[in-house]
């Protein structure tokens, strides 16, 4: 027995449906004799088929994302400015948390532009994630900026293009976009961000990119198959 034991127990129901574990909650008492009996039942099935283990897992942390996301949905879902691309009135709303110096980030850009292209119903937020140094820092409010002027995709494209981030290469994005850099310590920018790192604590994210899409929360550089995956879910509930 270890304290996993319960939970375990329950995400194991909910991908089985075991009778066993139905008969556990309505009959068994913690520590009583019915609970080695029961719990054999259940490691038996487990030694059986152990593929469930990942399945029942994915459940469980889907189910504990998914209560994260429900309490902090508008500090996901609401762009800052205009920090969203796609359909503002789409169904399906897919959240990026992103850094500039991230390398994946960057790699992802083709597959959020096909996603939009494919999918006419879908609303995508950027969300700045400044985690990785000083220089994303001043990215990210740069960024913010242009959000608040309505140059978002113009700045975030270019900057991206423009190579390692730097003050030049901000400078010249800004520049590129018709950006003005007046205001990088704005309080609302200062806001944005600290809330950002707040919600990334309370959704458990510990890199970028990570995403949200419905009660989900993936993370890395993944294919646009299991990002439309998780979108047709979101749809679908």
């Amino acid at each position: 027995m270890t304290r996993y034991t319960f939970p375990l127990i329950a995400a194991l129901g909910a991908v089985i449906g075991a009778g066993a574990v139905w008969s556990y909650d309505r009959f068994a008492s913690p520590g009583g004799p019915d609970q080695a009996r029961i719990e054999r039942v259940v490691h038996d099935y487990v030694l059986s088929h152990p593929e469930i283990i990942p399945q029942a897992m994915q459940k469980l942390q889907d189910q504990q994302s998914g209560q994260a996301v429900a309490a902090n949905r508008r500090d996901i879902e609401t762009p800052f400015g205009s920090a969203w691309a796609g359909n503002p009135k789409g169904d399906v709303t897919l959240v990026e948390y992103f850094d500039y110096n991230c390398g994946y980030c960057r790699a992802s850009l083709p597959m959020i532009a096909d996603l939009i292209k494919r999918d006419p119903k879908l609303r995508v937020v950027y969300r700045d994630l400044p985690i990785l140094s000083d220089e994303s820092r001043v990215a990210a409010r740069a960024s913010l900026l242009a959000a608040q002027q309505g140059k978002f995709q113009a700045f975030h494209d270019a900057l991206y293009a423009g190579g390692p981030v730097s003050d030049a290469s901000i400078q010249a994005a800004a520049a590129k976009a018709g950006v003005s850099l007046s205001g990088l310590q704005s309080p609302l920018i200062t806001a944005e961000i600290a809330k950002n790192m707040q919600t990334a604590v309370k959704l458990g994210m510990n890199g970028t990119p990570s995403w949200v899409v419905g009660d989900r929360i993936l993370s890395g550089a993944l294919p646009i198959e299991e990002i439309e995956k998780a979108i047709q879910a979101a749809r679908a509930r």
